[in-house]
């Protein structure tokens, strides 16, 4: 499977935490760096702890805001995007409970998730790992990189999408800030 990957806290990687802070829910181990590796199901890591996520398909986007999204979706590893933030979640059991078309009219209708993503893309790249299956201790992994010019550009990001309806089934979420090491 070469779309898993390792998320590894500890005392070395290509990232290094210039802040980690629990949002809510239960906290995880502080790390001072973060390292990003291909992975396979039945291998691990060593570090302070370790998440395993897989990229898939956009899940949620109708057509047309699929379209949208890739056609400004930037890459990652830019050599300006010196700055980058690991935010992983853990949605409720009455999420999961509820059907794909009712958690994509909270997604999406009420929340407009995909909209406000679009406001802040190109500057702003980011791709969304999945948990969930793995049995990991979160659901998703997102991940984002952008340039220190657009720092604040990202937390009014981060902000927005922490307002909307969606977010009052976030149980746990912990965000990870890093730099380039």
């Amino acid at each position: 499977m070469d779309n898993l990957f390792d998320f590894i806290g500890g005392d070395a990687g290509q990232w290094k935490v210039i802040q980690m802070a629990t949002v809510t829910g239960e906290p995880i181990e502080e790390a001072l760096y973060l390292d990003v590796v291909k992975s396979s199901i039945d291998k691990s890591n060593s570090g302070k702890w370790t998440i395993k996520g897989f990229n898939s398909n956009i899940r949620y986007a109708t057509h047309y805001e699929k379209a949208q999204l890739l056609d400004v979706q930037q890459d990652l590893g830019r050599p300006q995007a010196t700055c980058a933030a690991l935010i992983p979640i853990r949605k409720s059991a009455e999420w999961w409970a509820m059907a794909q078309d009712e958690r994509r009219q909270i997604f999406e209708e009420q929340s407009h998730h995909t909209k406000i993503g679009l406001e802040y893309l190109p500057p702003i790249a980011r791709k969304l790992y999945h948990c969930r299956d793995l049995g990991q201790p979160f659901d998703f992994l997102t991940w984002f990189e952008y340039a220190p010019e657009h720092a604040t550009f990202f937390e009014d990001l981060v902000s927005k999408l922490r307002q909307t309806a969606e977010w009052q089934y976030v149980e746990r979420e912990i965000d990870i800030r890093l730099i380039k090491a």
